[in-house]
């Protein structure tokens, strides 16, 4: 019987220490496989950096406006400092035309902190993977775009800190969406080229001939 006591008040001692040293904060809406991966990504930042990197994947709905900030301070408990928080509510907000639409937050515990992350990097890493036109089920994509979105703030951080991490991953996305982008820009030059540049080059090259 003493013993049952002793491991039950061992237990009740560490569980908070155990709960408070992972970097999901909340999770209604990531597969094992997603957790694993961001649990084992913020364990090497922390680990290399000593900066505490969080995650809140919510399906709760908020209102219109609504401050995540005042929304993280119920977790604070739960963390270390320094620390940012990465926040995806896919379901946060449903507008008067009944659409859904998602939020995405990125929270530092102090202006430091924040200069160590591109902010549009991180929640372009989220939203390009989520607002893809692909035969991805929501569920998927939720997924992908968390864990594209944690990737990318631990290697801001870490190469902010002069450091290179080994459990992150690569932001496909965002190279695709770059080429994508390049090659958008290249047909426009083409098209400029034969509707603008082309005639107007070859009525100069006619006219100097004549």
């Amino acid at each position: 019987m003493i013993k049952v006591q002793v491991r039950a008040t061992l237990l009740a001692l560490f569980l908070p220490l155990f709960l408070s040293a992972t970097p999901i904060l909340k999770n209604d809406i990531l597969k094992i496989e997603a957790t694993k991966l961001i649990i084992e990504m913020g364990d090497e930042l922390a680990l290399k950096t000593g900066v505490h990197a969080y995650v809140i994947a919510t399906n709760e709905r908020f209102d219109v406006g609504y401050n995540l900030v005042e929304y993280s301070k119920k977790y604070e408990q739960n963390m270390s400092k320094p620390y940012v928080i990465f926040v995806f509510a896919p379901f946060a907000t449903i507008t008067k035309n009944s659409e859904v639409r998602g939020r995405v937050g990125i929270i530092p515990s102090s202006s430091e902190i924040r200069k160590l992350y591109d902010y549009d990097a991180v929640r372009d890493s989220a939203v390009d993977v989520v607002a893809a036109k692909d035969k991805n089920t929501d569920e998927d994509k939720h997924n992908v775009g968390t864990i594209q979105a944690f990737s990318e703030l631990c290697d801001n951080i870490a190469e902010s800190k002069g450091v290179k991490l080994t459990k992150t991953i690569p932001n496909e996305t965002r190279y695709i969406v770059f080429g994508l982008k390049i090659l958008v820009y290249i047909g426009s030059l083409f098209v400029f080229w034969i509707f603008m540049f082309r005639p107007l080059y070859m009525r100069i090259k006619n006219g100097k001939q004549a």
